[in-house]
């Protein structure tokens, strides 16, 4: 009798959730990141913990359902990207890769899941290709993109006036496209860019790039590079006199993590667009402070969450869809979610571009005397709703994506 239960059991598992029951399938997620480079900060071993807290949460409710978290360092190099995750799909038995900060890194993995069927979540990586002409029916990209960071920043600096920019670009792909994007921006609003430079990923030393920027006159100088970069060329403009002066820093990408490196004294009055902050409501803040608890007091950084949120609702979806095998169909279950409520994000939509739109941030760094403790770093100037959050699927459609056709 206890057998024949079992047996009945068995059954009623496998026609609800073939994909699992059959083969009593582990679901993988790897989280592909920079483990000990310029953007481990906001990336990184936060990251991974954020995938497990999202396994645990899904765990919890799914009993049934075994989520295992493994992790690789990319080292920031689209080869090494393209090695472990070929090798995570073909042997390891990985149904989907998130994070993968820098964005050729991103493309790399993002076609060799498409190769695969597999899933790529891309949480930390900002290239709009990503959701243009390389975009995949494979890949979501959840959290930021320059396409967002030209908006928010560009768009409210030349609304406040400077409408002088000169561009220090980090060159490689997401340097070049942030400074395209956000050149179209202030030149679309009347402002003028009056030069640029470009500088090599991972430089320690800004002098000369920060000198032909101060000479320029420019009212903005701008900083299209991220990470360890972005905050080295901060530090080292502040040592320049020109933090504070006629001329205004813009991190076009910049993060919680680059903030809480720099110290309000020198972070003080930039001017950012986030994705998240830890301290918007009730629910952010529950979950910042759990991370915190497991990262030692390190509060998430808006890519870290995005791999939460985006690795909890992967989990969903492949549940509703009854199998982990089919990467394409597990995405396409994402977007027939439609619009939620995601608890981190807000309101939130999957397109079919892959894009994940949310409500997104302009925000300021306090100044020291304005902040309570550690983290709390950020006064919201304004909010972005979803609907203007991204570019259009008709832009999308224009940058080459096949899939809003």
């Amino acid at each position: 009798m206890y057998r024949n239960t079992l047996t009945a059991l068995a059954i009623i598992a496998a026609l609800v959730f073939p994909g699992i029951a059959d083969a009593q399938t582990t679901i993988k997620i790897g989280v592909l990141t920079d483990m000990s480079g310029l953007y481990s900060d906001f990336s990184g071993a936060g990251s991974v913990e954020a995938a497990k807290m999202a396994a645990e949460d899904f765990m919890a409710a799914n009993p049934d359902v075994k989520v295992e978290v493994v992790s690789a360092d990319h080292q920031n190099k689209p080869d090494i990207a393209a090695s472990i995750a070929r090798k995570w799909f073909e042997n390891d038995g990985i149904h989907a890769i998130a994070d993968v900060a820098t964005s050729s890194a991103s493309l790399a993995v993002a076609h060799i899941a498409k190769d695969k069927n597999k899933v790529f979540l891309a949480t930390n990586a900002a290239t709009t290709d990503l959701t243009g002409k390389q975009c995949t029916p494979n890949t979501v990209h959840w959290t930021f993109d320059t396409w967002g960071f030209a908006h928010g920043t560009g768009e409210y600096l030349v609304e406040q006036g400077k409408k002088r920019w000169f561009f220090l670009t980090a060159d490689y792909v997401y340097g070049h496209t942030v400074e395209r994007e956000t050149s179209d921006v202030v030149k679309a609003a009347g402002g003028t860019v009056v030069g640029s430079v470009r500088h090599p990923l991972n430089t320690p030393d800004f002098s000369s790039f920060l000198l032909q920027a101060q000479a320029s006159k420019a009212e903005i100088i701008a900083l299209a590079n991220a990470g360890g970069d972005t905050i080295n060329t901060i530090k080292q403009a502040a040592e320049f006199g020109i933090a504070g002066g006629r001329q205004e820093l813009a991190a076009m990408a910049i993060f919680l993590s680059d903030v809480h490196s720099l110290g309000l004294e020198t972070a003080q009055g930039l001017k950012l667009t986030t994705w998240f902050y830890w301290d918007l409501n009730d629910t952010t803040r529950a979950f910042a402070k759990r991370f915190a608890a497991r990262r030692g007091g390190q509060y998430p950084s808006m890519g870290q969450a995005g791999t939460y949120a985006a690795s909890l609702l992967y989990l969903k979806a492949m549940k509703k869809a009854g199998s982990a095998t089919d990467g394409a169909n597990v995405v396409a279950t994402m977007r027939g979610f439609g619009e939620y409520d995601d608890p981190l994000f807000g309101r939130t939509q999957v397109r079919t571009d892959g894009r994940a739109t949310h409500p997104i941030y302009l925000a300021e760094v306090k100044k020291p005397s304005e902040s309570k403790g550690p983290y709390d770093y950020y006064k919201i100037l304004a909010t972005i709703p979803p609907e203007q959050s991204a570019r259009s699927l008709a832009e999308s459609r224009a940058a080459g994506c096949e899939l809003t056709k």
